[in-house]
């Protein structure tokens, strides 16, 4: 695609009336290419949304727990890392989604603290491909527009992995498009217990008085700290469990909850409107009565 920097802002004078008009000839063509890149520029940034689905009711915050890939693998005849690979694709789709159809933050559940006692050539494998997609991916990411975070307790990771993520989060820390948290080595049990743990330390330290300890100085101490919006509008658990599985905890109070039946890596575009459009047709209260 040419650059608007490309086009001169004037052009030479011409010596005869036949370069002149070749000139003229091509301003315009220029011009006519500037003005196809524009309406380009503007249609890639509108909302595209399925039919059904509203704009002003689009959830700002989504959490997925993105469940089945073994079982996937597993009726494929495949072994289990085939079925996590194909759920970074459909993670890949999901982050092409969010950002066509407006969604601020997407908070993903990809390993647990509990997924630790799992083979531990499972774990190796798990770890590995994180690390290779965050590596293989990021250009792609940066391109996006997307900022990622990682939350979770990160004592057990490698610290490759470790510099890793640092340099993820450092190199698109200001990106805006969308803003993807991935929890690995997460739980929402261990999201309270750090933020109470830190909260501990303040009033021993003489920070803050036990009387200031509330549920907003709570939120703040959690890891979903870092995101704008950090309580979940909708939560999404694919392959038919109904469950939450120790993930998000607090935030999830009022969040609104969809099971979908299809395996991760089967849950597309389709599925996914099908859950936007659950939850758009949903009354929130937050406790009141309408």
């Amino acid at each position: 695609m040419l650059s608007l920097h490309y086009f001169p802002n004037r052009i030479p004078e011409q010596k005869c009336p036949t370069a002149a008009a070749a000139s003229s000839g091509q301003l315009q063509r220029r011009r006519v290419v500037a003005k196809a890149w524009q309406l380009e520029k503007r249609k890639k940034n509108k909302k595209e949304l399925p039919e059904g689905l509203r704009e002003d009711l689009i959830p700002r915050h989504v959490a997925v727990i993105m469940d089945g890939n073994g079982r996937w693998a597993k009726q494929r005849g495949l072994v289990a890392g085939a079925g996590h690979e194909a759920g970074v694709r459909s993670l890949k789709e999901m982050v092409r989604l969010c950002i066509q159809w407006g969604i601020s933050v997407l908070t993903v559940f990809a390993f647990s603290t509990d997924n630790w006692i799992r083979p531990k050539v499972e774990v190796d494998f798990l770890m590995s491909l994180f690390e290779r997609a965050l590596r293989t991916e990021l250009e792609d990411i940066v391109r996006q527009g997307v900022r990622i975070s990682v939350i979770g307790d990160s004592s057990k990771l490698s610290d490759s992995l470790l510099d890793l993520i640092h340099d993820v989060e450092e190199r698109t820390k200001n990106n805006s498009n969308l803003h993807l948290m991935v929890a690995v080595s997460y739980s929402g049990k261990y999201d309270v217990v750090q933020a109470c743990q830190s909260i501990a330390c303040q009033v021993k330290d003489g920070v803050i008085e036990l009387d200031d300890i509330n549920e907003s100085l709570i939120e703040k101490e959690l890891e979903t700290k870092r995101t704008k919006f950090p309580s979940p509008d909708l939560l999404i658990r694919t392959s038919g469990e109904l469950r939450i599985s120790n993930f998000l905890l607090w935030q999830l109070a009022y969040t609104e909850l969809y099971f979908a039946e299809p395996l991760w890596p089967d849950f597309g575009e389709t599925e996914f409107a099908q859950a936007l459009l659950s939850f758009q047709q949903r009354q929130r209260r937050f406790g009141s009565r309408k």
